[in-house]
């Protein structure tokens, strides 16, 4: 019964990782990464697709991505979508396909950066610490109804909080590695 707690519990806190990984990606380093426009969507007969859905999208250079769409007549809505994205880059285009060039970091917008991955990093800390309160209640209710003694119950808890730490330390790490690509020069 307090596995089921411990199996549930690492499920969630693996999908908060899954989650502040994805956010991760969304903060550009001053490199070409395709990934920065998995969350950008454009009107494709009256649906909205994500770009990577109705373009080939590569980074011939470090700095450059590429946006070359299957459909010609996509490249305005396509321009549209990137200019209002929160990227802050002009793309260009030249009929057939849309260039993207990611222009060198200022030291401060890297700090600027840096805070924002601080930001998110306490969010999944706090989702992480949300799982395990999640997890304790649960004990506790186990203990109440007699379905675990109160050794049992300690013993859980105890558990329970080495797994939240292990999952903190991960978001720990993920953090050191992206502030460090944020920062290298």
């Amino acid at each position: 019964m307090v596995q089921e707690v411990y199996k549930e519990t690492e499920e969630k806190m693996e999908k908060t990782i899954a989650a502040f990984q994805n956010e991760l990606t969304a903060i550009r380093a001053g490199r070409a990464n395709p990934q920065l426009l998995d969350r950008m969507t454009v009107d494709y007969y009256g649906v909205q697709t994500p770009i990577n859905q109705v373009a080939t999208i590569s980074t011939p250079e470090p700095r450059l991505l590429v946006i070359q769409p299957w459909d010609a007549s996509l490249i305005p809505a396509i321009e549209k979508t990137l200019l209002g994205s929160d990227l802050g880059i002009t793309p260009s285009n030249d009929g057939k396909l849309i260039r993207l060039p990611f222009p060198q970091l200022t030291e401060d917008r890297r700090k600027e950066l840096v805070k924002v991955v601080g930001a998110a990093s306490e969010k999944a800390k706090v989702a992480i610490r949300n799982s395990r309160r999640d997890a304790m209640d649960t004990v506790k209710k186990q203990e109440k109804a007699s379905e675990i003694t109160e050794d049992e119950k300690i013993q859980a808890e105890q558990e329970i909080q080495k797994i939240t730490d292990t999952y903190i330390e991960k978001i720990v790490d993920i953090v050191k590695v992206k502030e460090s690509e944020l920062m290298d020069i």
